[in-house]
Order: structure tokens, then sequence, then C-alpha cells
């Protein structure tokens, strides 16, 4: 645990559960987090556009404006790591989430260890990297130290699972990479029965890259994907 608390991560729970919000913060305290609560859309909008977070746990069903709502609208902004909880069950909930940019998701009721567990994993992933070594593919250029990623010289806006995401791929250009690896690797996790996360964030990270025709990025059927090397 941090013994400093300039050095703890910084959390904002959105979510209108007062109760659920008060036993969550106890405990992810007790992990080495810093926590903030709001317990209504538009003021979660406000405070997570005006501090620096390193992540958000977002409730859909909220009050003046919902998760989905709320994530929009950060999303316009912000790339701040976003974790989402659904109602259990609501796969089109999840699916929404992760099209407009979450980085992941959980269903209610959470198992707290399990939210600190993703919360670790993805901060893992948005910490800044001791090497400085930059990867290119063609015009595609990544750099995980400063956590940019360039396509012929312009800035892509990328969530951090994004991100994590084409950084795997281009570390590994030219091969397959899995599924399962890119979900180990990228968000921190074990690839469950019927998990399309990755296949909704590469979705998305195809669109970013302009890469309709899968130039770019190919999907190897029932393998995983492979990001080509020019």
């Amino acid at each position: 645990m941090m013994n400093n608390e300039e050095t703890m991560p910084h959390i904002l729970i959105i979510d209108d559960d007062t109760e659920l919000c008060e036993m969550l913060s106890e405990y992810i305290q007790v992990e080495g987090f810093t926590v903030d609560m709001v317990h209504d859309g538009k003021l979660g909008i406000q405070h997570a556009l005006a501090q620096s977070y390193d992540a958000i746990i977002l409730d859909i069903m909220l009050p003046s404006a919902d998760g989905f709502t709320v994530l929009r609208k950060i999303r316009e902004q912000a790339q701040t790591p976003v974790l989402m909880l659904t109602a259990k069950g609501e796969d089109i909930d999840r699916i929404i989430g992760l099209e407009m940019g979450a980085d992941d998701y959980l269903p209610k009721p959470c198992n707290p260890r399990e939210l600190v567990a993703r919360l670790r994993a993805i901060l893992r992933r948005t910490q800044t990297h001791t090497q400085n070594k930059q990867f290119t593919a063609g015009q595609l250029q990544v750099n995980p130290t400063s956590r940019q990623a360039l396509l012929a010289g312009k800035t892509l806006l990328l969530t951090s699972t994004e991100f994590n995401l084409l950084e795997v791929l281009i570390k590994n250009k030219g091969a397959v990479v899995s599924k399962q690896m890119l979900s180990e690797e990228a968000m921190g996790r074990q690839l469950t029965r019927y998990d399309r996360s990755i296949d909704m964030h590469l979705s998305k990270l195809r669109q970013k890259l302009g890469d309709s025709e899968q130039q770019i990025i190919q999907t190897v059927r029932g393998i995983g994907y492979q990001l080509c090397e020019s």
C-alpha cells in the first residue's frame, strides 16, 4: 500500500447508490486509492472534467444524465480510463459502453476485490513506461513512454484500452496475436467465454485508424488478430 497520499491513484465513483458507493470507497481506500464520489450524472461530468483522475467508475443508471451521456461527454474532452458498472445480464449496456469508449465493465452487484483488481490492471497499463522505445509499422508510430500513437504524423485519440491493444499488436507486428493474449496483456484479465470486449475495442480502433478494409489490423478467424508490418 502507498504511504504518500500524493502518489495514490485518484478514483472518481459516479453512482447514485450511496450505500454501495460508501462500501466501495472504504474498500478501495484501504487498498491504497483516494476516492471522490458523485451521485448525479451532470455533477459526474463536471467532476470528471474539472479534475485529473486516474480512473473513473461509472454506473449506467443515474439521475439527471445517464451513464452513457456521462461517458460521451467525458470522451469528448478526456481519455481517462472508465470502468462501467452494468446491470447483471444486460449485454446490450456492456456493448454500447464499449462502443462509446469504456475501457472495461463489471456487472452489478460487483465484488470489491475484483473491482480493485480491474482498476489496478487498468492503471498498470496507463503508467509511464521506463524504457523509451518507439514502435513503427508503415506510417503508424506508437510510443509506450508517452502513450502516444501517430498515423501519418497525426495524433490518434485513443482510449486507454485501445492504446493497450495497439501497443500489444505493434510489438508483435507480423505475427498473429490470440484474443487470450490480447485480453491478458491489454486488459489484465483472462478471456471468458462469449466475451466480445476485444472485438468491440478493436472495431473502434480500426475506425480511428481509418482501417475499414482491414489493411492495418487483420482478423485471423478463430485465432486472433495480426498487425501488418507495412
